[in-house]
């Protein structure tokens, strides 16, 4: 049986209890917070349920039930110590389309009662459907020592700057990102609070007709070693353009609303082409939608992003680039390697294999005149082929000893490491995309731990 969780408006209705016991103290005292006008219809009842009549917050009828007593009701409950009361009781307000819940008895129960966690205005509710009340209790207990005891007069203060910003905002995606901004936010009552301050800054970019677009970093696929901001907006997103490479885990962080479109390569084969990648981007953005452009590891190594800024650019429309986990820095953590070291290796050169043959500096943010083996040297896409870069490294003068790991799959599940040195590079397996070649004098103390016995190391997850 599958439940809805639903939080019912019972202010001003009008609700009543059959039995006035221990068992029928517990769920009064909860209906009364609740705004409900409750009768309570007993021959007897306990001392604070007749304290309660007197204060006149509630009424209490002194004599046994009667089916008229159900009528112009829009909850009862059933908590008398008679099995049978109580079944006629909910057949009787079934039969009026009244909800029902009879104690103890769940075949005979319209809802539950959950165990609740309150908060101020928010209440958090568990329910086992009536299995194991005791469990929901447990869970309960636990649930609410975790929150903070301050969650409720900061719910109330977020829920005013929340209407300030209806009031102040014209709805769109603009807005509704700011709202789900300011959620992780601390806010106060202050008119100097930072929350309040950016609420008010958002004005002038919120006119905009426009969506924004997000080029958000996915990392190497471990949906783990996403940045907060990468999960907050792939959950938000209207659109998601993704890469091929990004797996499957990372797309089921979005909404089911989301349209989810596939505008990668594999193999050098193109679904798509780049310009229409663009249009793509542009034509989402000018409906008022948040797009995130969903690229695999950092969205500023090697993914083509100054054509697509530039794009957006010329275009008029808003954007933000979210960075993430580079390919090169998962696939270091796989081996267990530093890129750079005092002792060998003072700089680091990102390249792909096309342009480490064609010039043999590649990218670096620094690159001294050195030794020409004093840097980490990372290459994307490697490719299956790797004699051309091996002879042109060899050229170079660089050892054939010189220490290469081959790394498929970084961080995520199936992660293959393969160990060699640039003399026995040719010989290395076809490793899955994607894959990634770190080489140098740093990669020795890592690869010194691992077993070089065994040709290819698999780290299942």
């Amino acid at each position: 049986m599958s439940l809805l969780p639903i939080f019912l408006k019972l202010d001003g209705r009008r609700g009543l209890v059959i039995g006035a016991g221990k068992v029928a103290l517990e769920k009064v005292t909860s209906l009364l917070k609740t705004g409900l006008r409750l009768r309570v219809i007993a021959p007897f009842a306990v001392s604070e349920i007749r304290q309660l009549a007197s204060e006149g917050r509630l009424e209490w009828i002194q004599r046994r039930f009667k089916v008229a007593d159900l009528d112009g009701n829009f909850i009862v409950i059933a908590a008398t110590d008679s099995a049978e009361v109580n079944a006629e009781v909910y057949k009787e307000a079934l039969a009026r389309g009244i909800l029902a819940n009879s104690v103890d008895d769940p075949p005979h129960c319209d809802f539950y009662f959950g165990s609740v966690v309150s908060r101020g205005a928010l209440q958090i509710a568990i329910s086992t459907a009536g299995e194991s009340p005791a469990v929901a209790q447990r869970l309960r207990r636990e649930i609410d020592e975790q929150l903070p005891g301050d969650l409720g007069p900061w719910l109330e203060e977020l829920g005013q700057l929340r209407r300030e910003i209806l009031e102040m905002h014209p709805p769109g995606e603009p807005r509704r990102l700011l709202l789900h901004e300011l959620a992780q936010r601390p806010v106060c009552s202050s008119a100097s609070c930072p929350s309040r301050q950016m609420a008010l800054e958002a004005k002038t970019r919120i006119g905009d007709v426009k969506g924004t677009v997000y080029l958000v970093g996915a990392g190497p696929g471990d949906p783990d070693l996403l940045t907060v901001k990468a999960l907050r907006l792939i959950q938000l997103a209207d659109v998601i353009l993704h890469d091929d490479l990004v797996p499957q885990a990372i797309l089921n962080l979005a909404q089911t609303a989301a349209e989810i479109v596939n505008v990668g390569k594999r193999c050098g084969v193109k679904n798509i082409t780049q310009n229409k990648i663009n249009s793509l981007m542009i034509e989402h953005a000018s409906l008022q939608r948040s797009v995130v452009r969903l690229k695999s590891g950092d969205p500023l190594i090697f993914g083509r992003a100054a054509e697509e800024l530039t794009a957006l650019a010329e275009a008029g429309i808003p954007f933000e680039v979210v960075p993430g986990v580079s390919a090169a820095l998962a696939a270091a953590a796989a081996i267990g390697c530093s890129l750079t070291s005092r002792n060998g290796a003072s700089n680091v050169i990102f390249s792909t294999n096309h342009r480490a043959q064609s010039q043999a500096g590649g990218y670096s943010l620094h690159m001294p005149q050195q030794r020409i083996e004093d840097a980490t040297r990372v290459i994307y896409m490697p490719g299956r082929d790797l004699r051309p870069l091996q002879q042109q490294w060899l050229d170079e003068g660089l050892s054939p000893e010189f220490p290469c790991a081959l790394v498929s799959r970084a961080a995520q599940p199936g992660q293959e490491v393969h160990l060699t040195t640039l003399a026995n590079l040719d010989d290395a397996p076809p490793m899955l995309a994607p894959s990634l070649l770190i080489a140098g004098w740093a990669v020795a103390k890592s690869t010194a731990r691992f077993d070089r016995s065994e040709e290819v190391i698999l780290f299942a997850d």
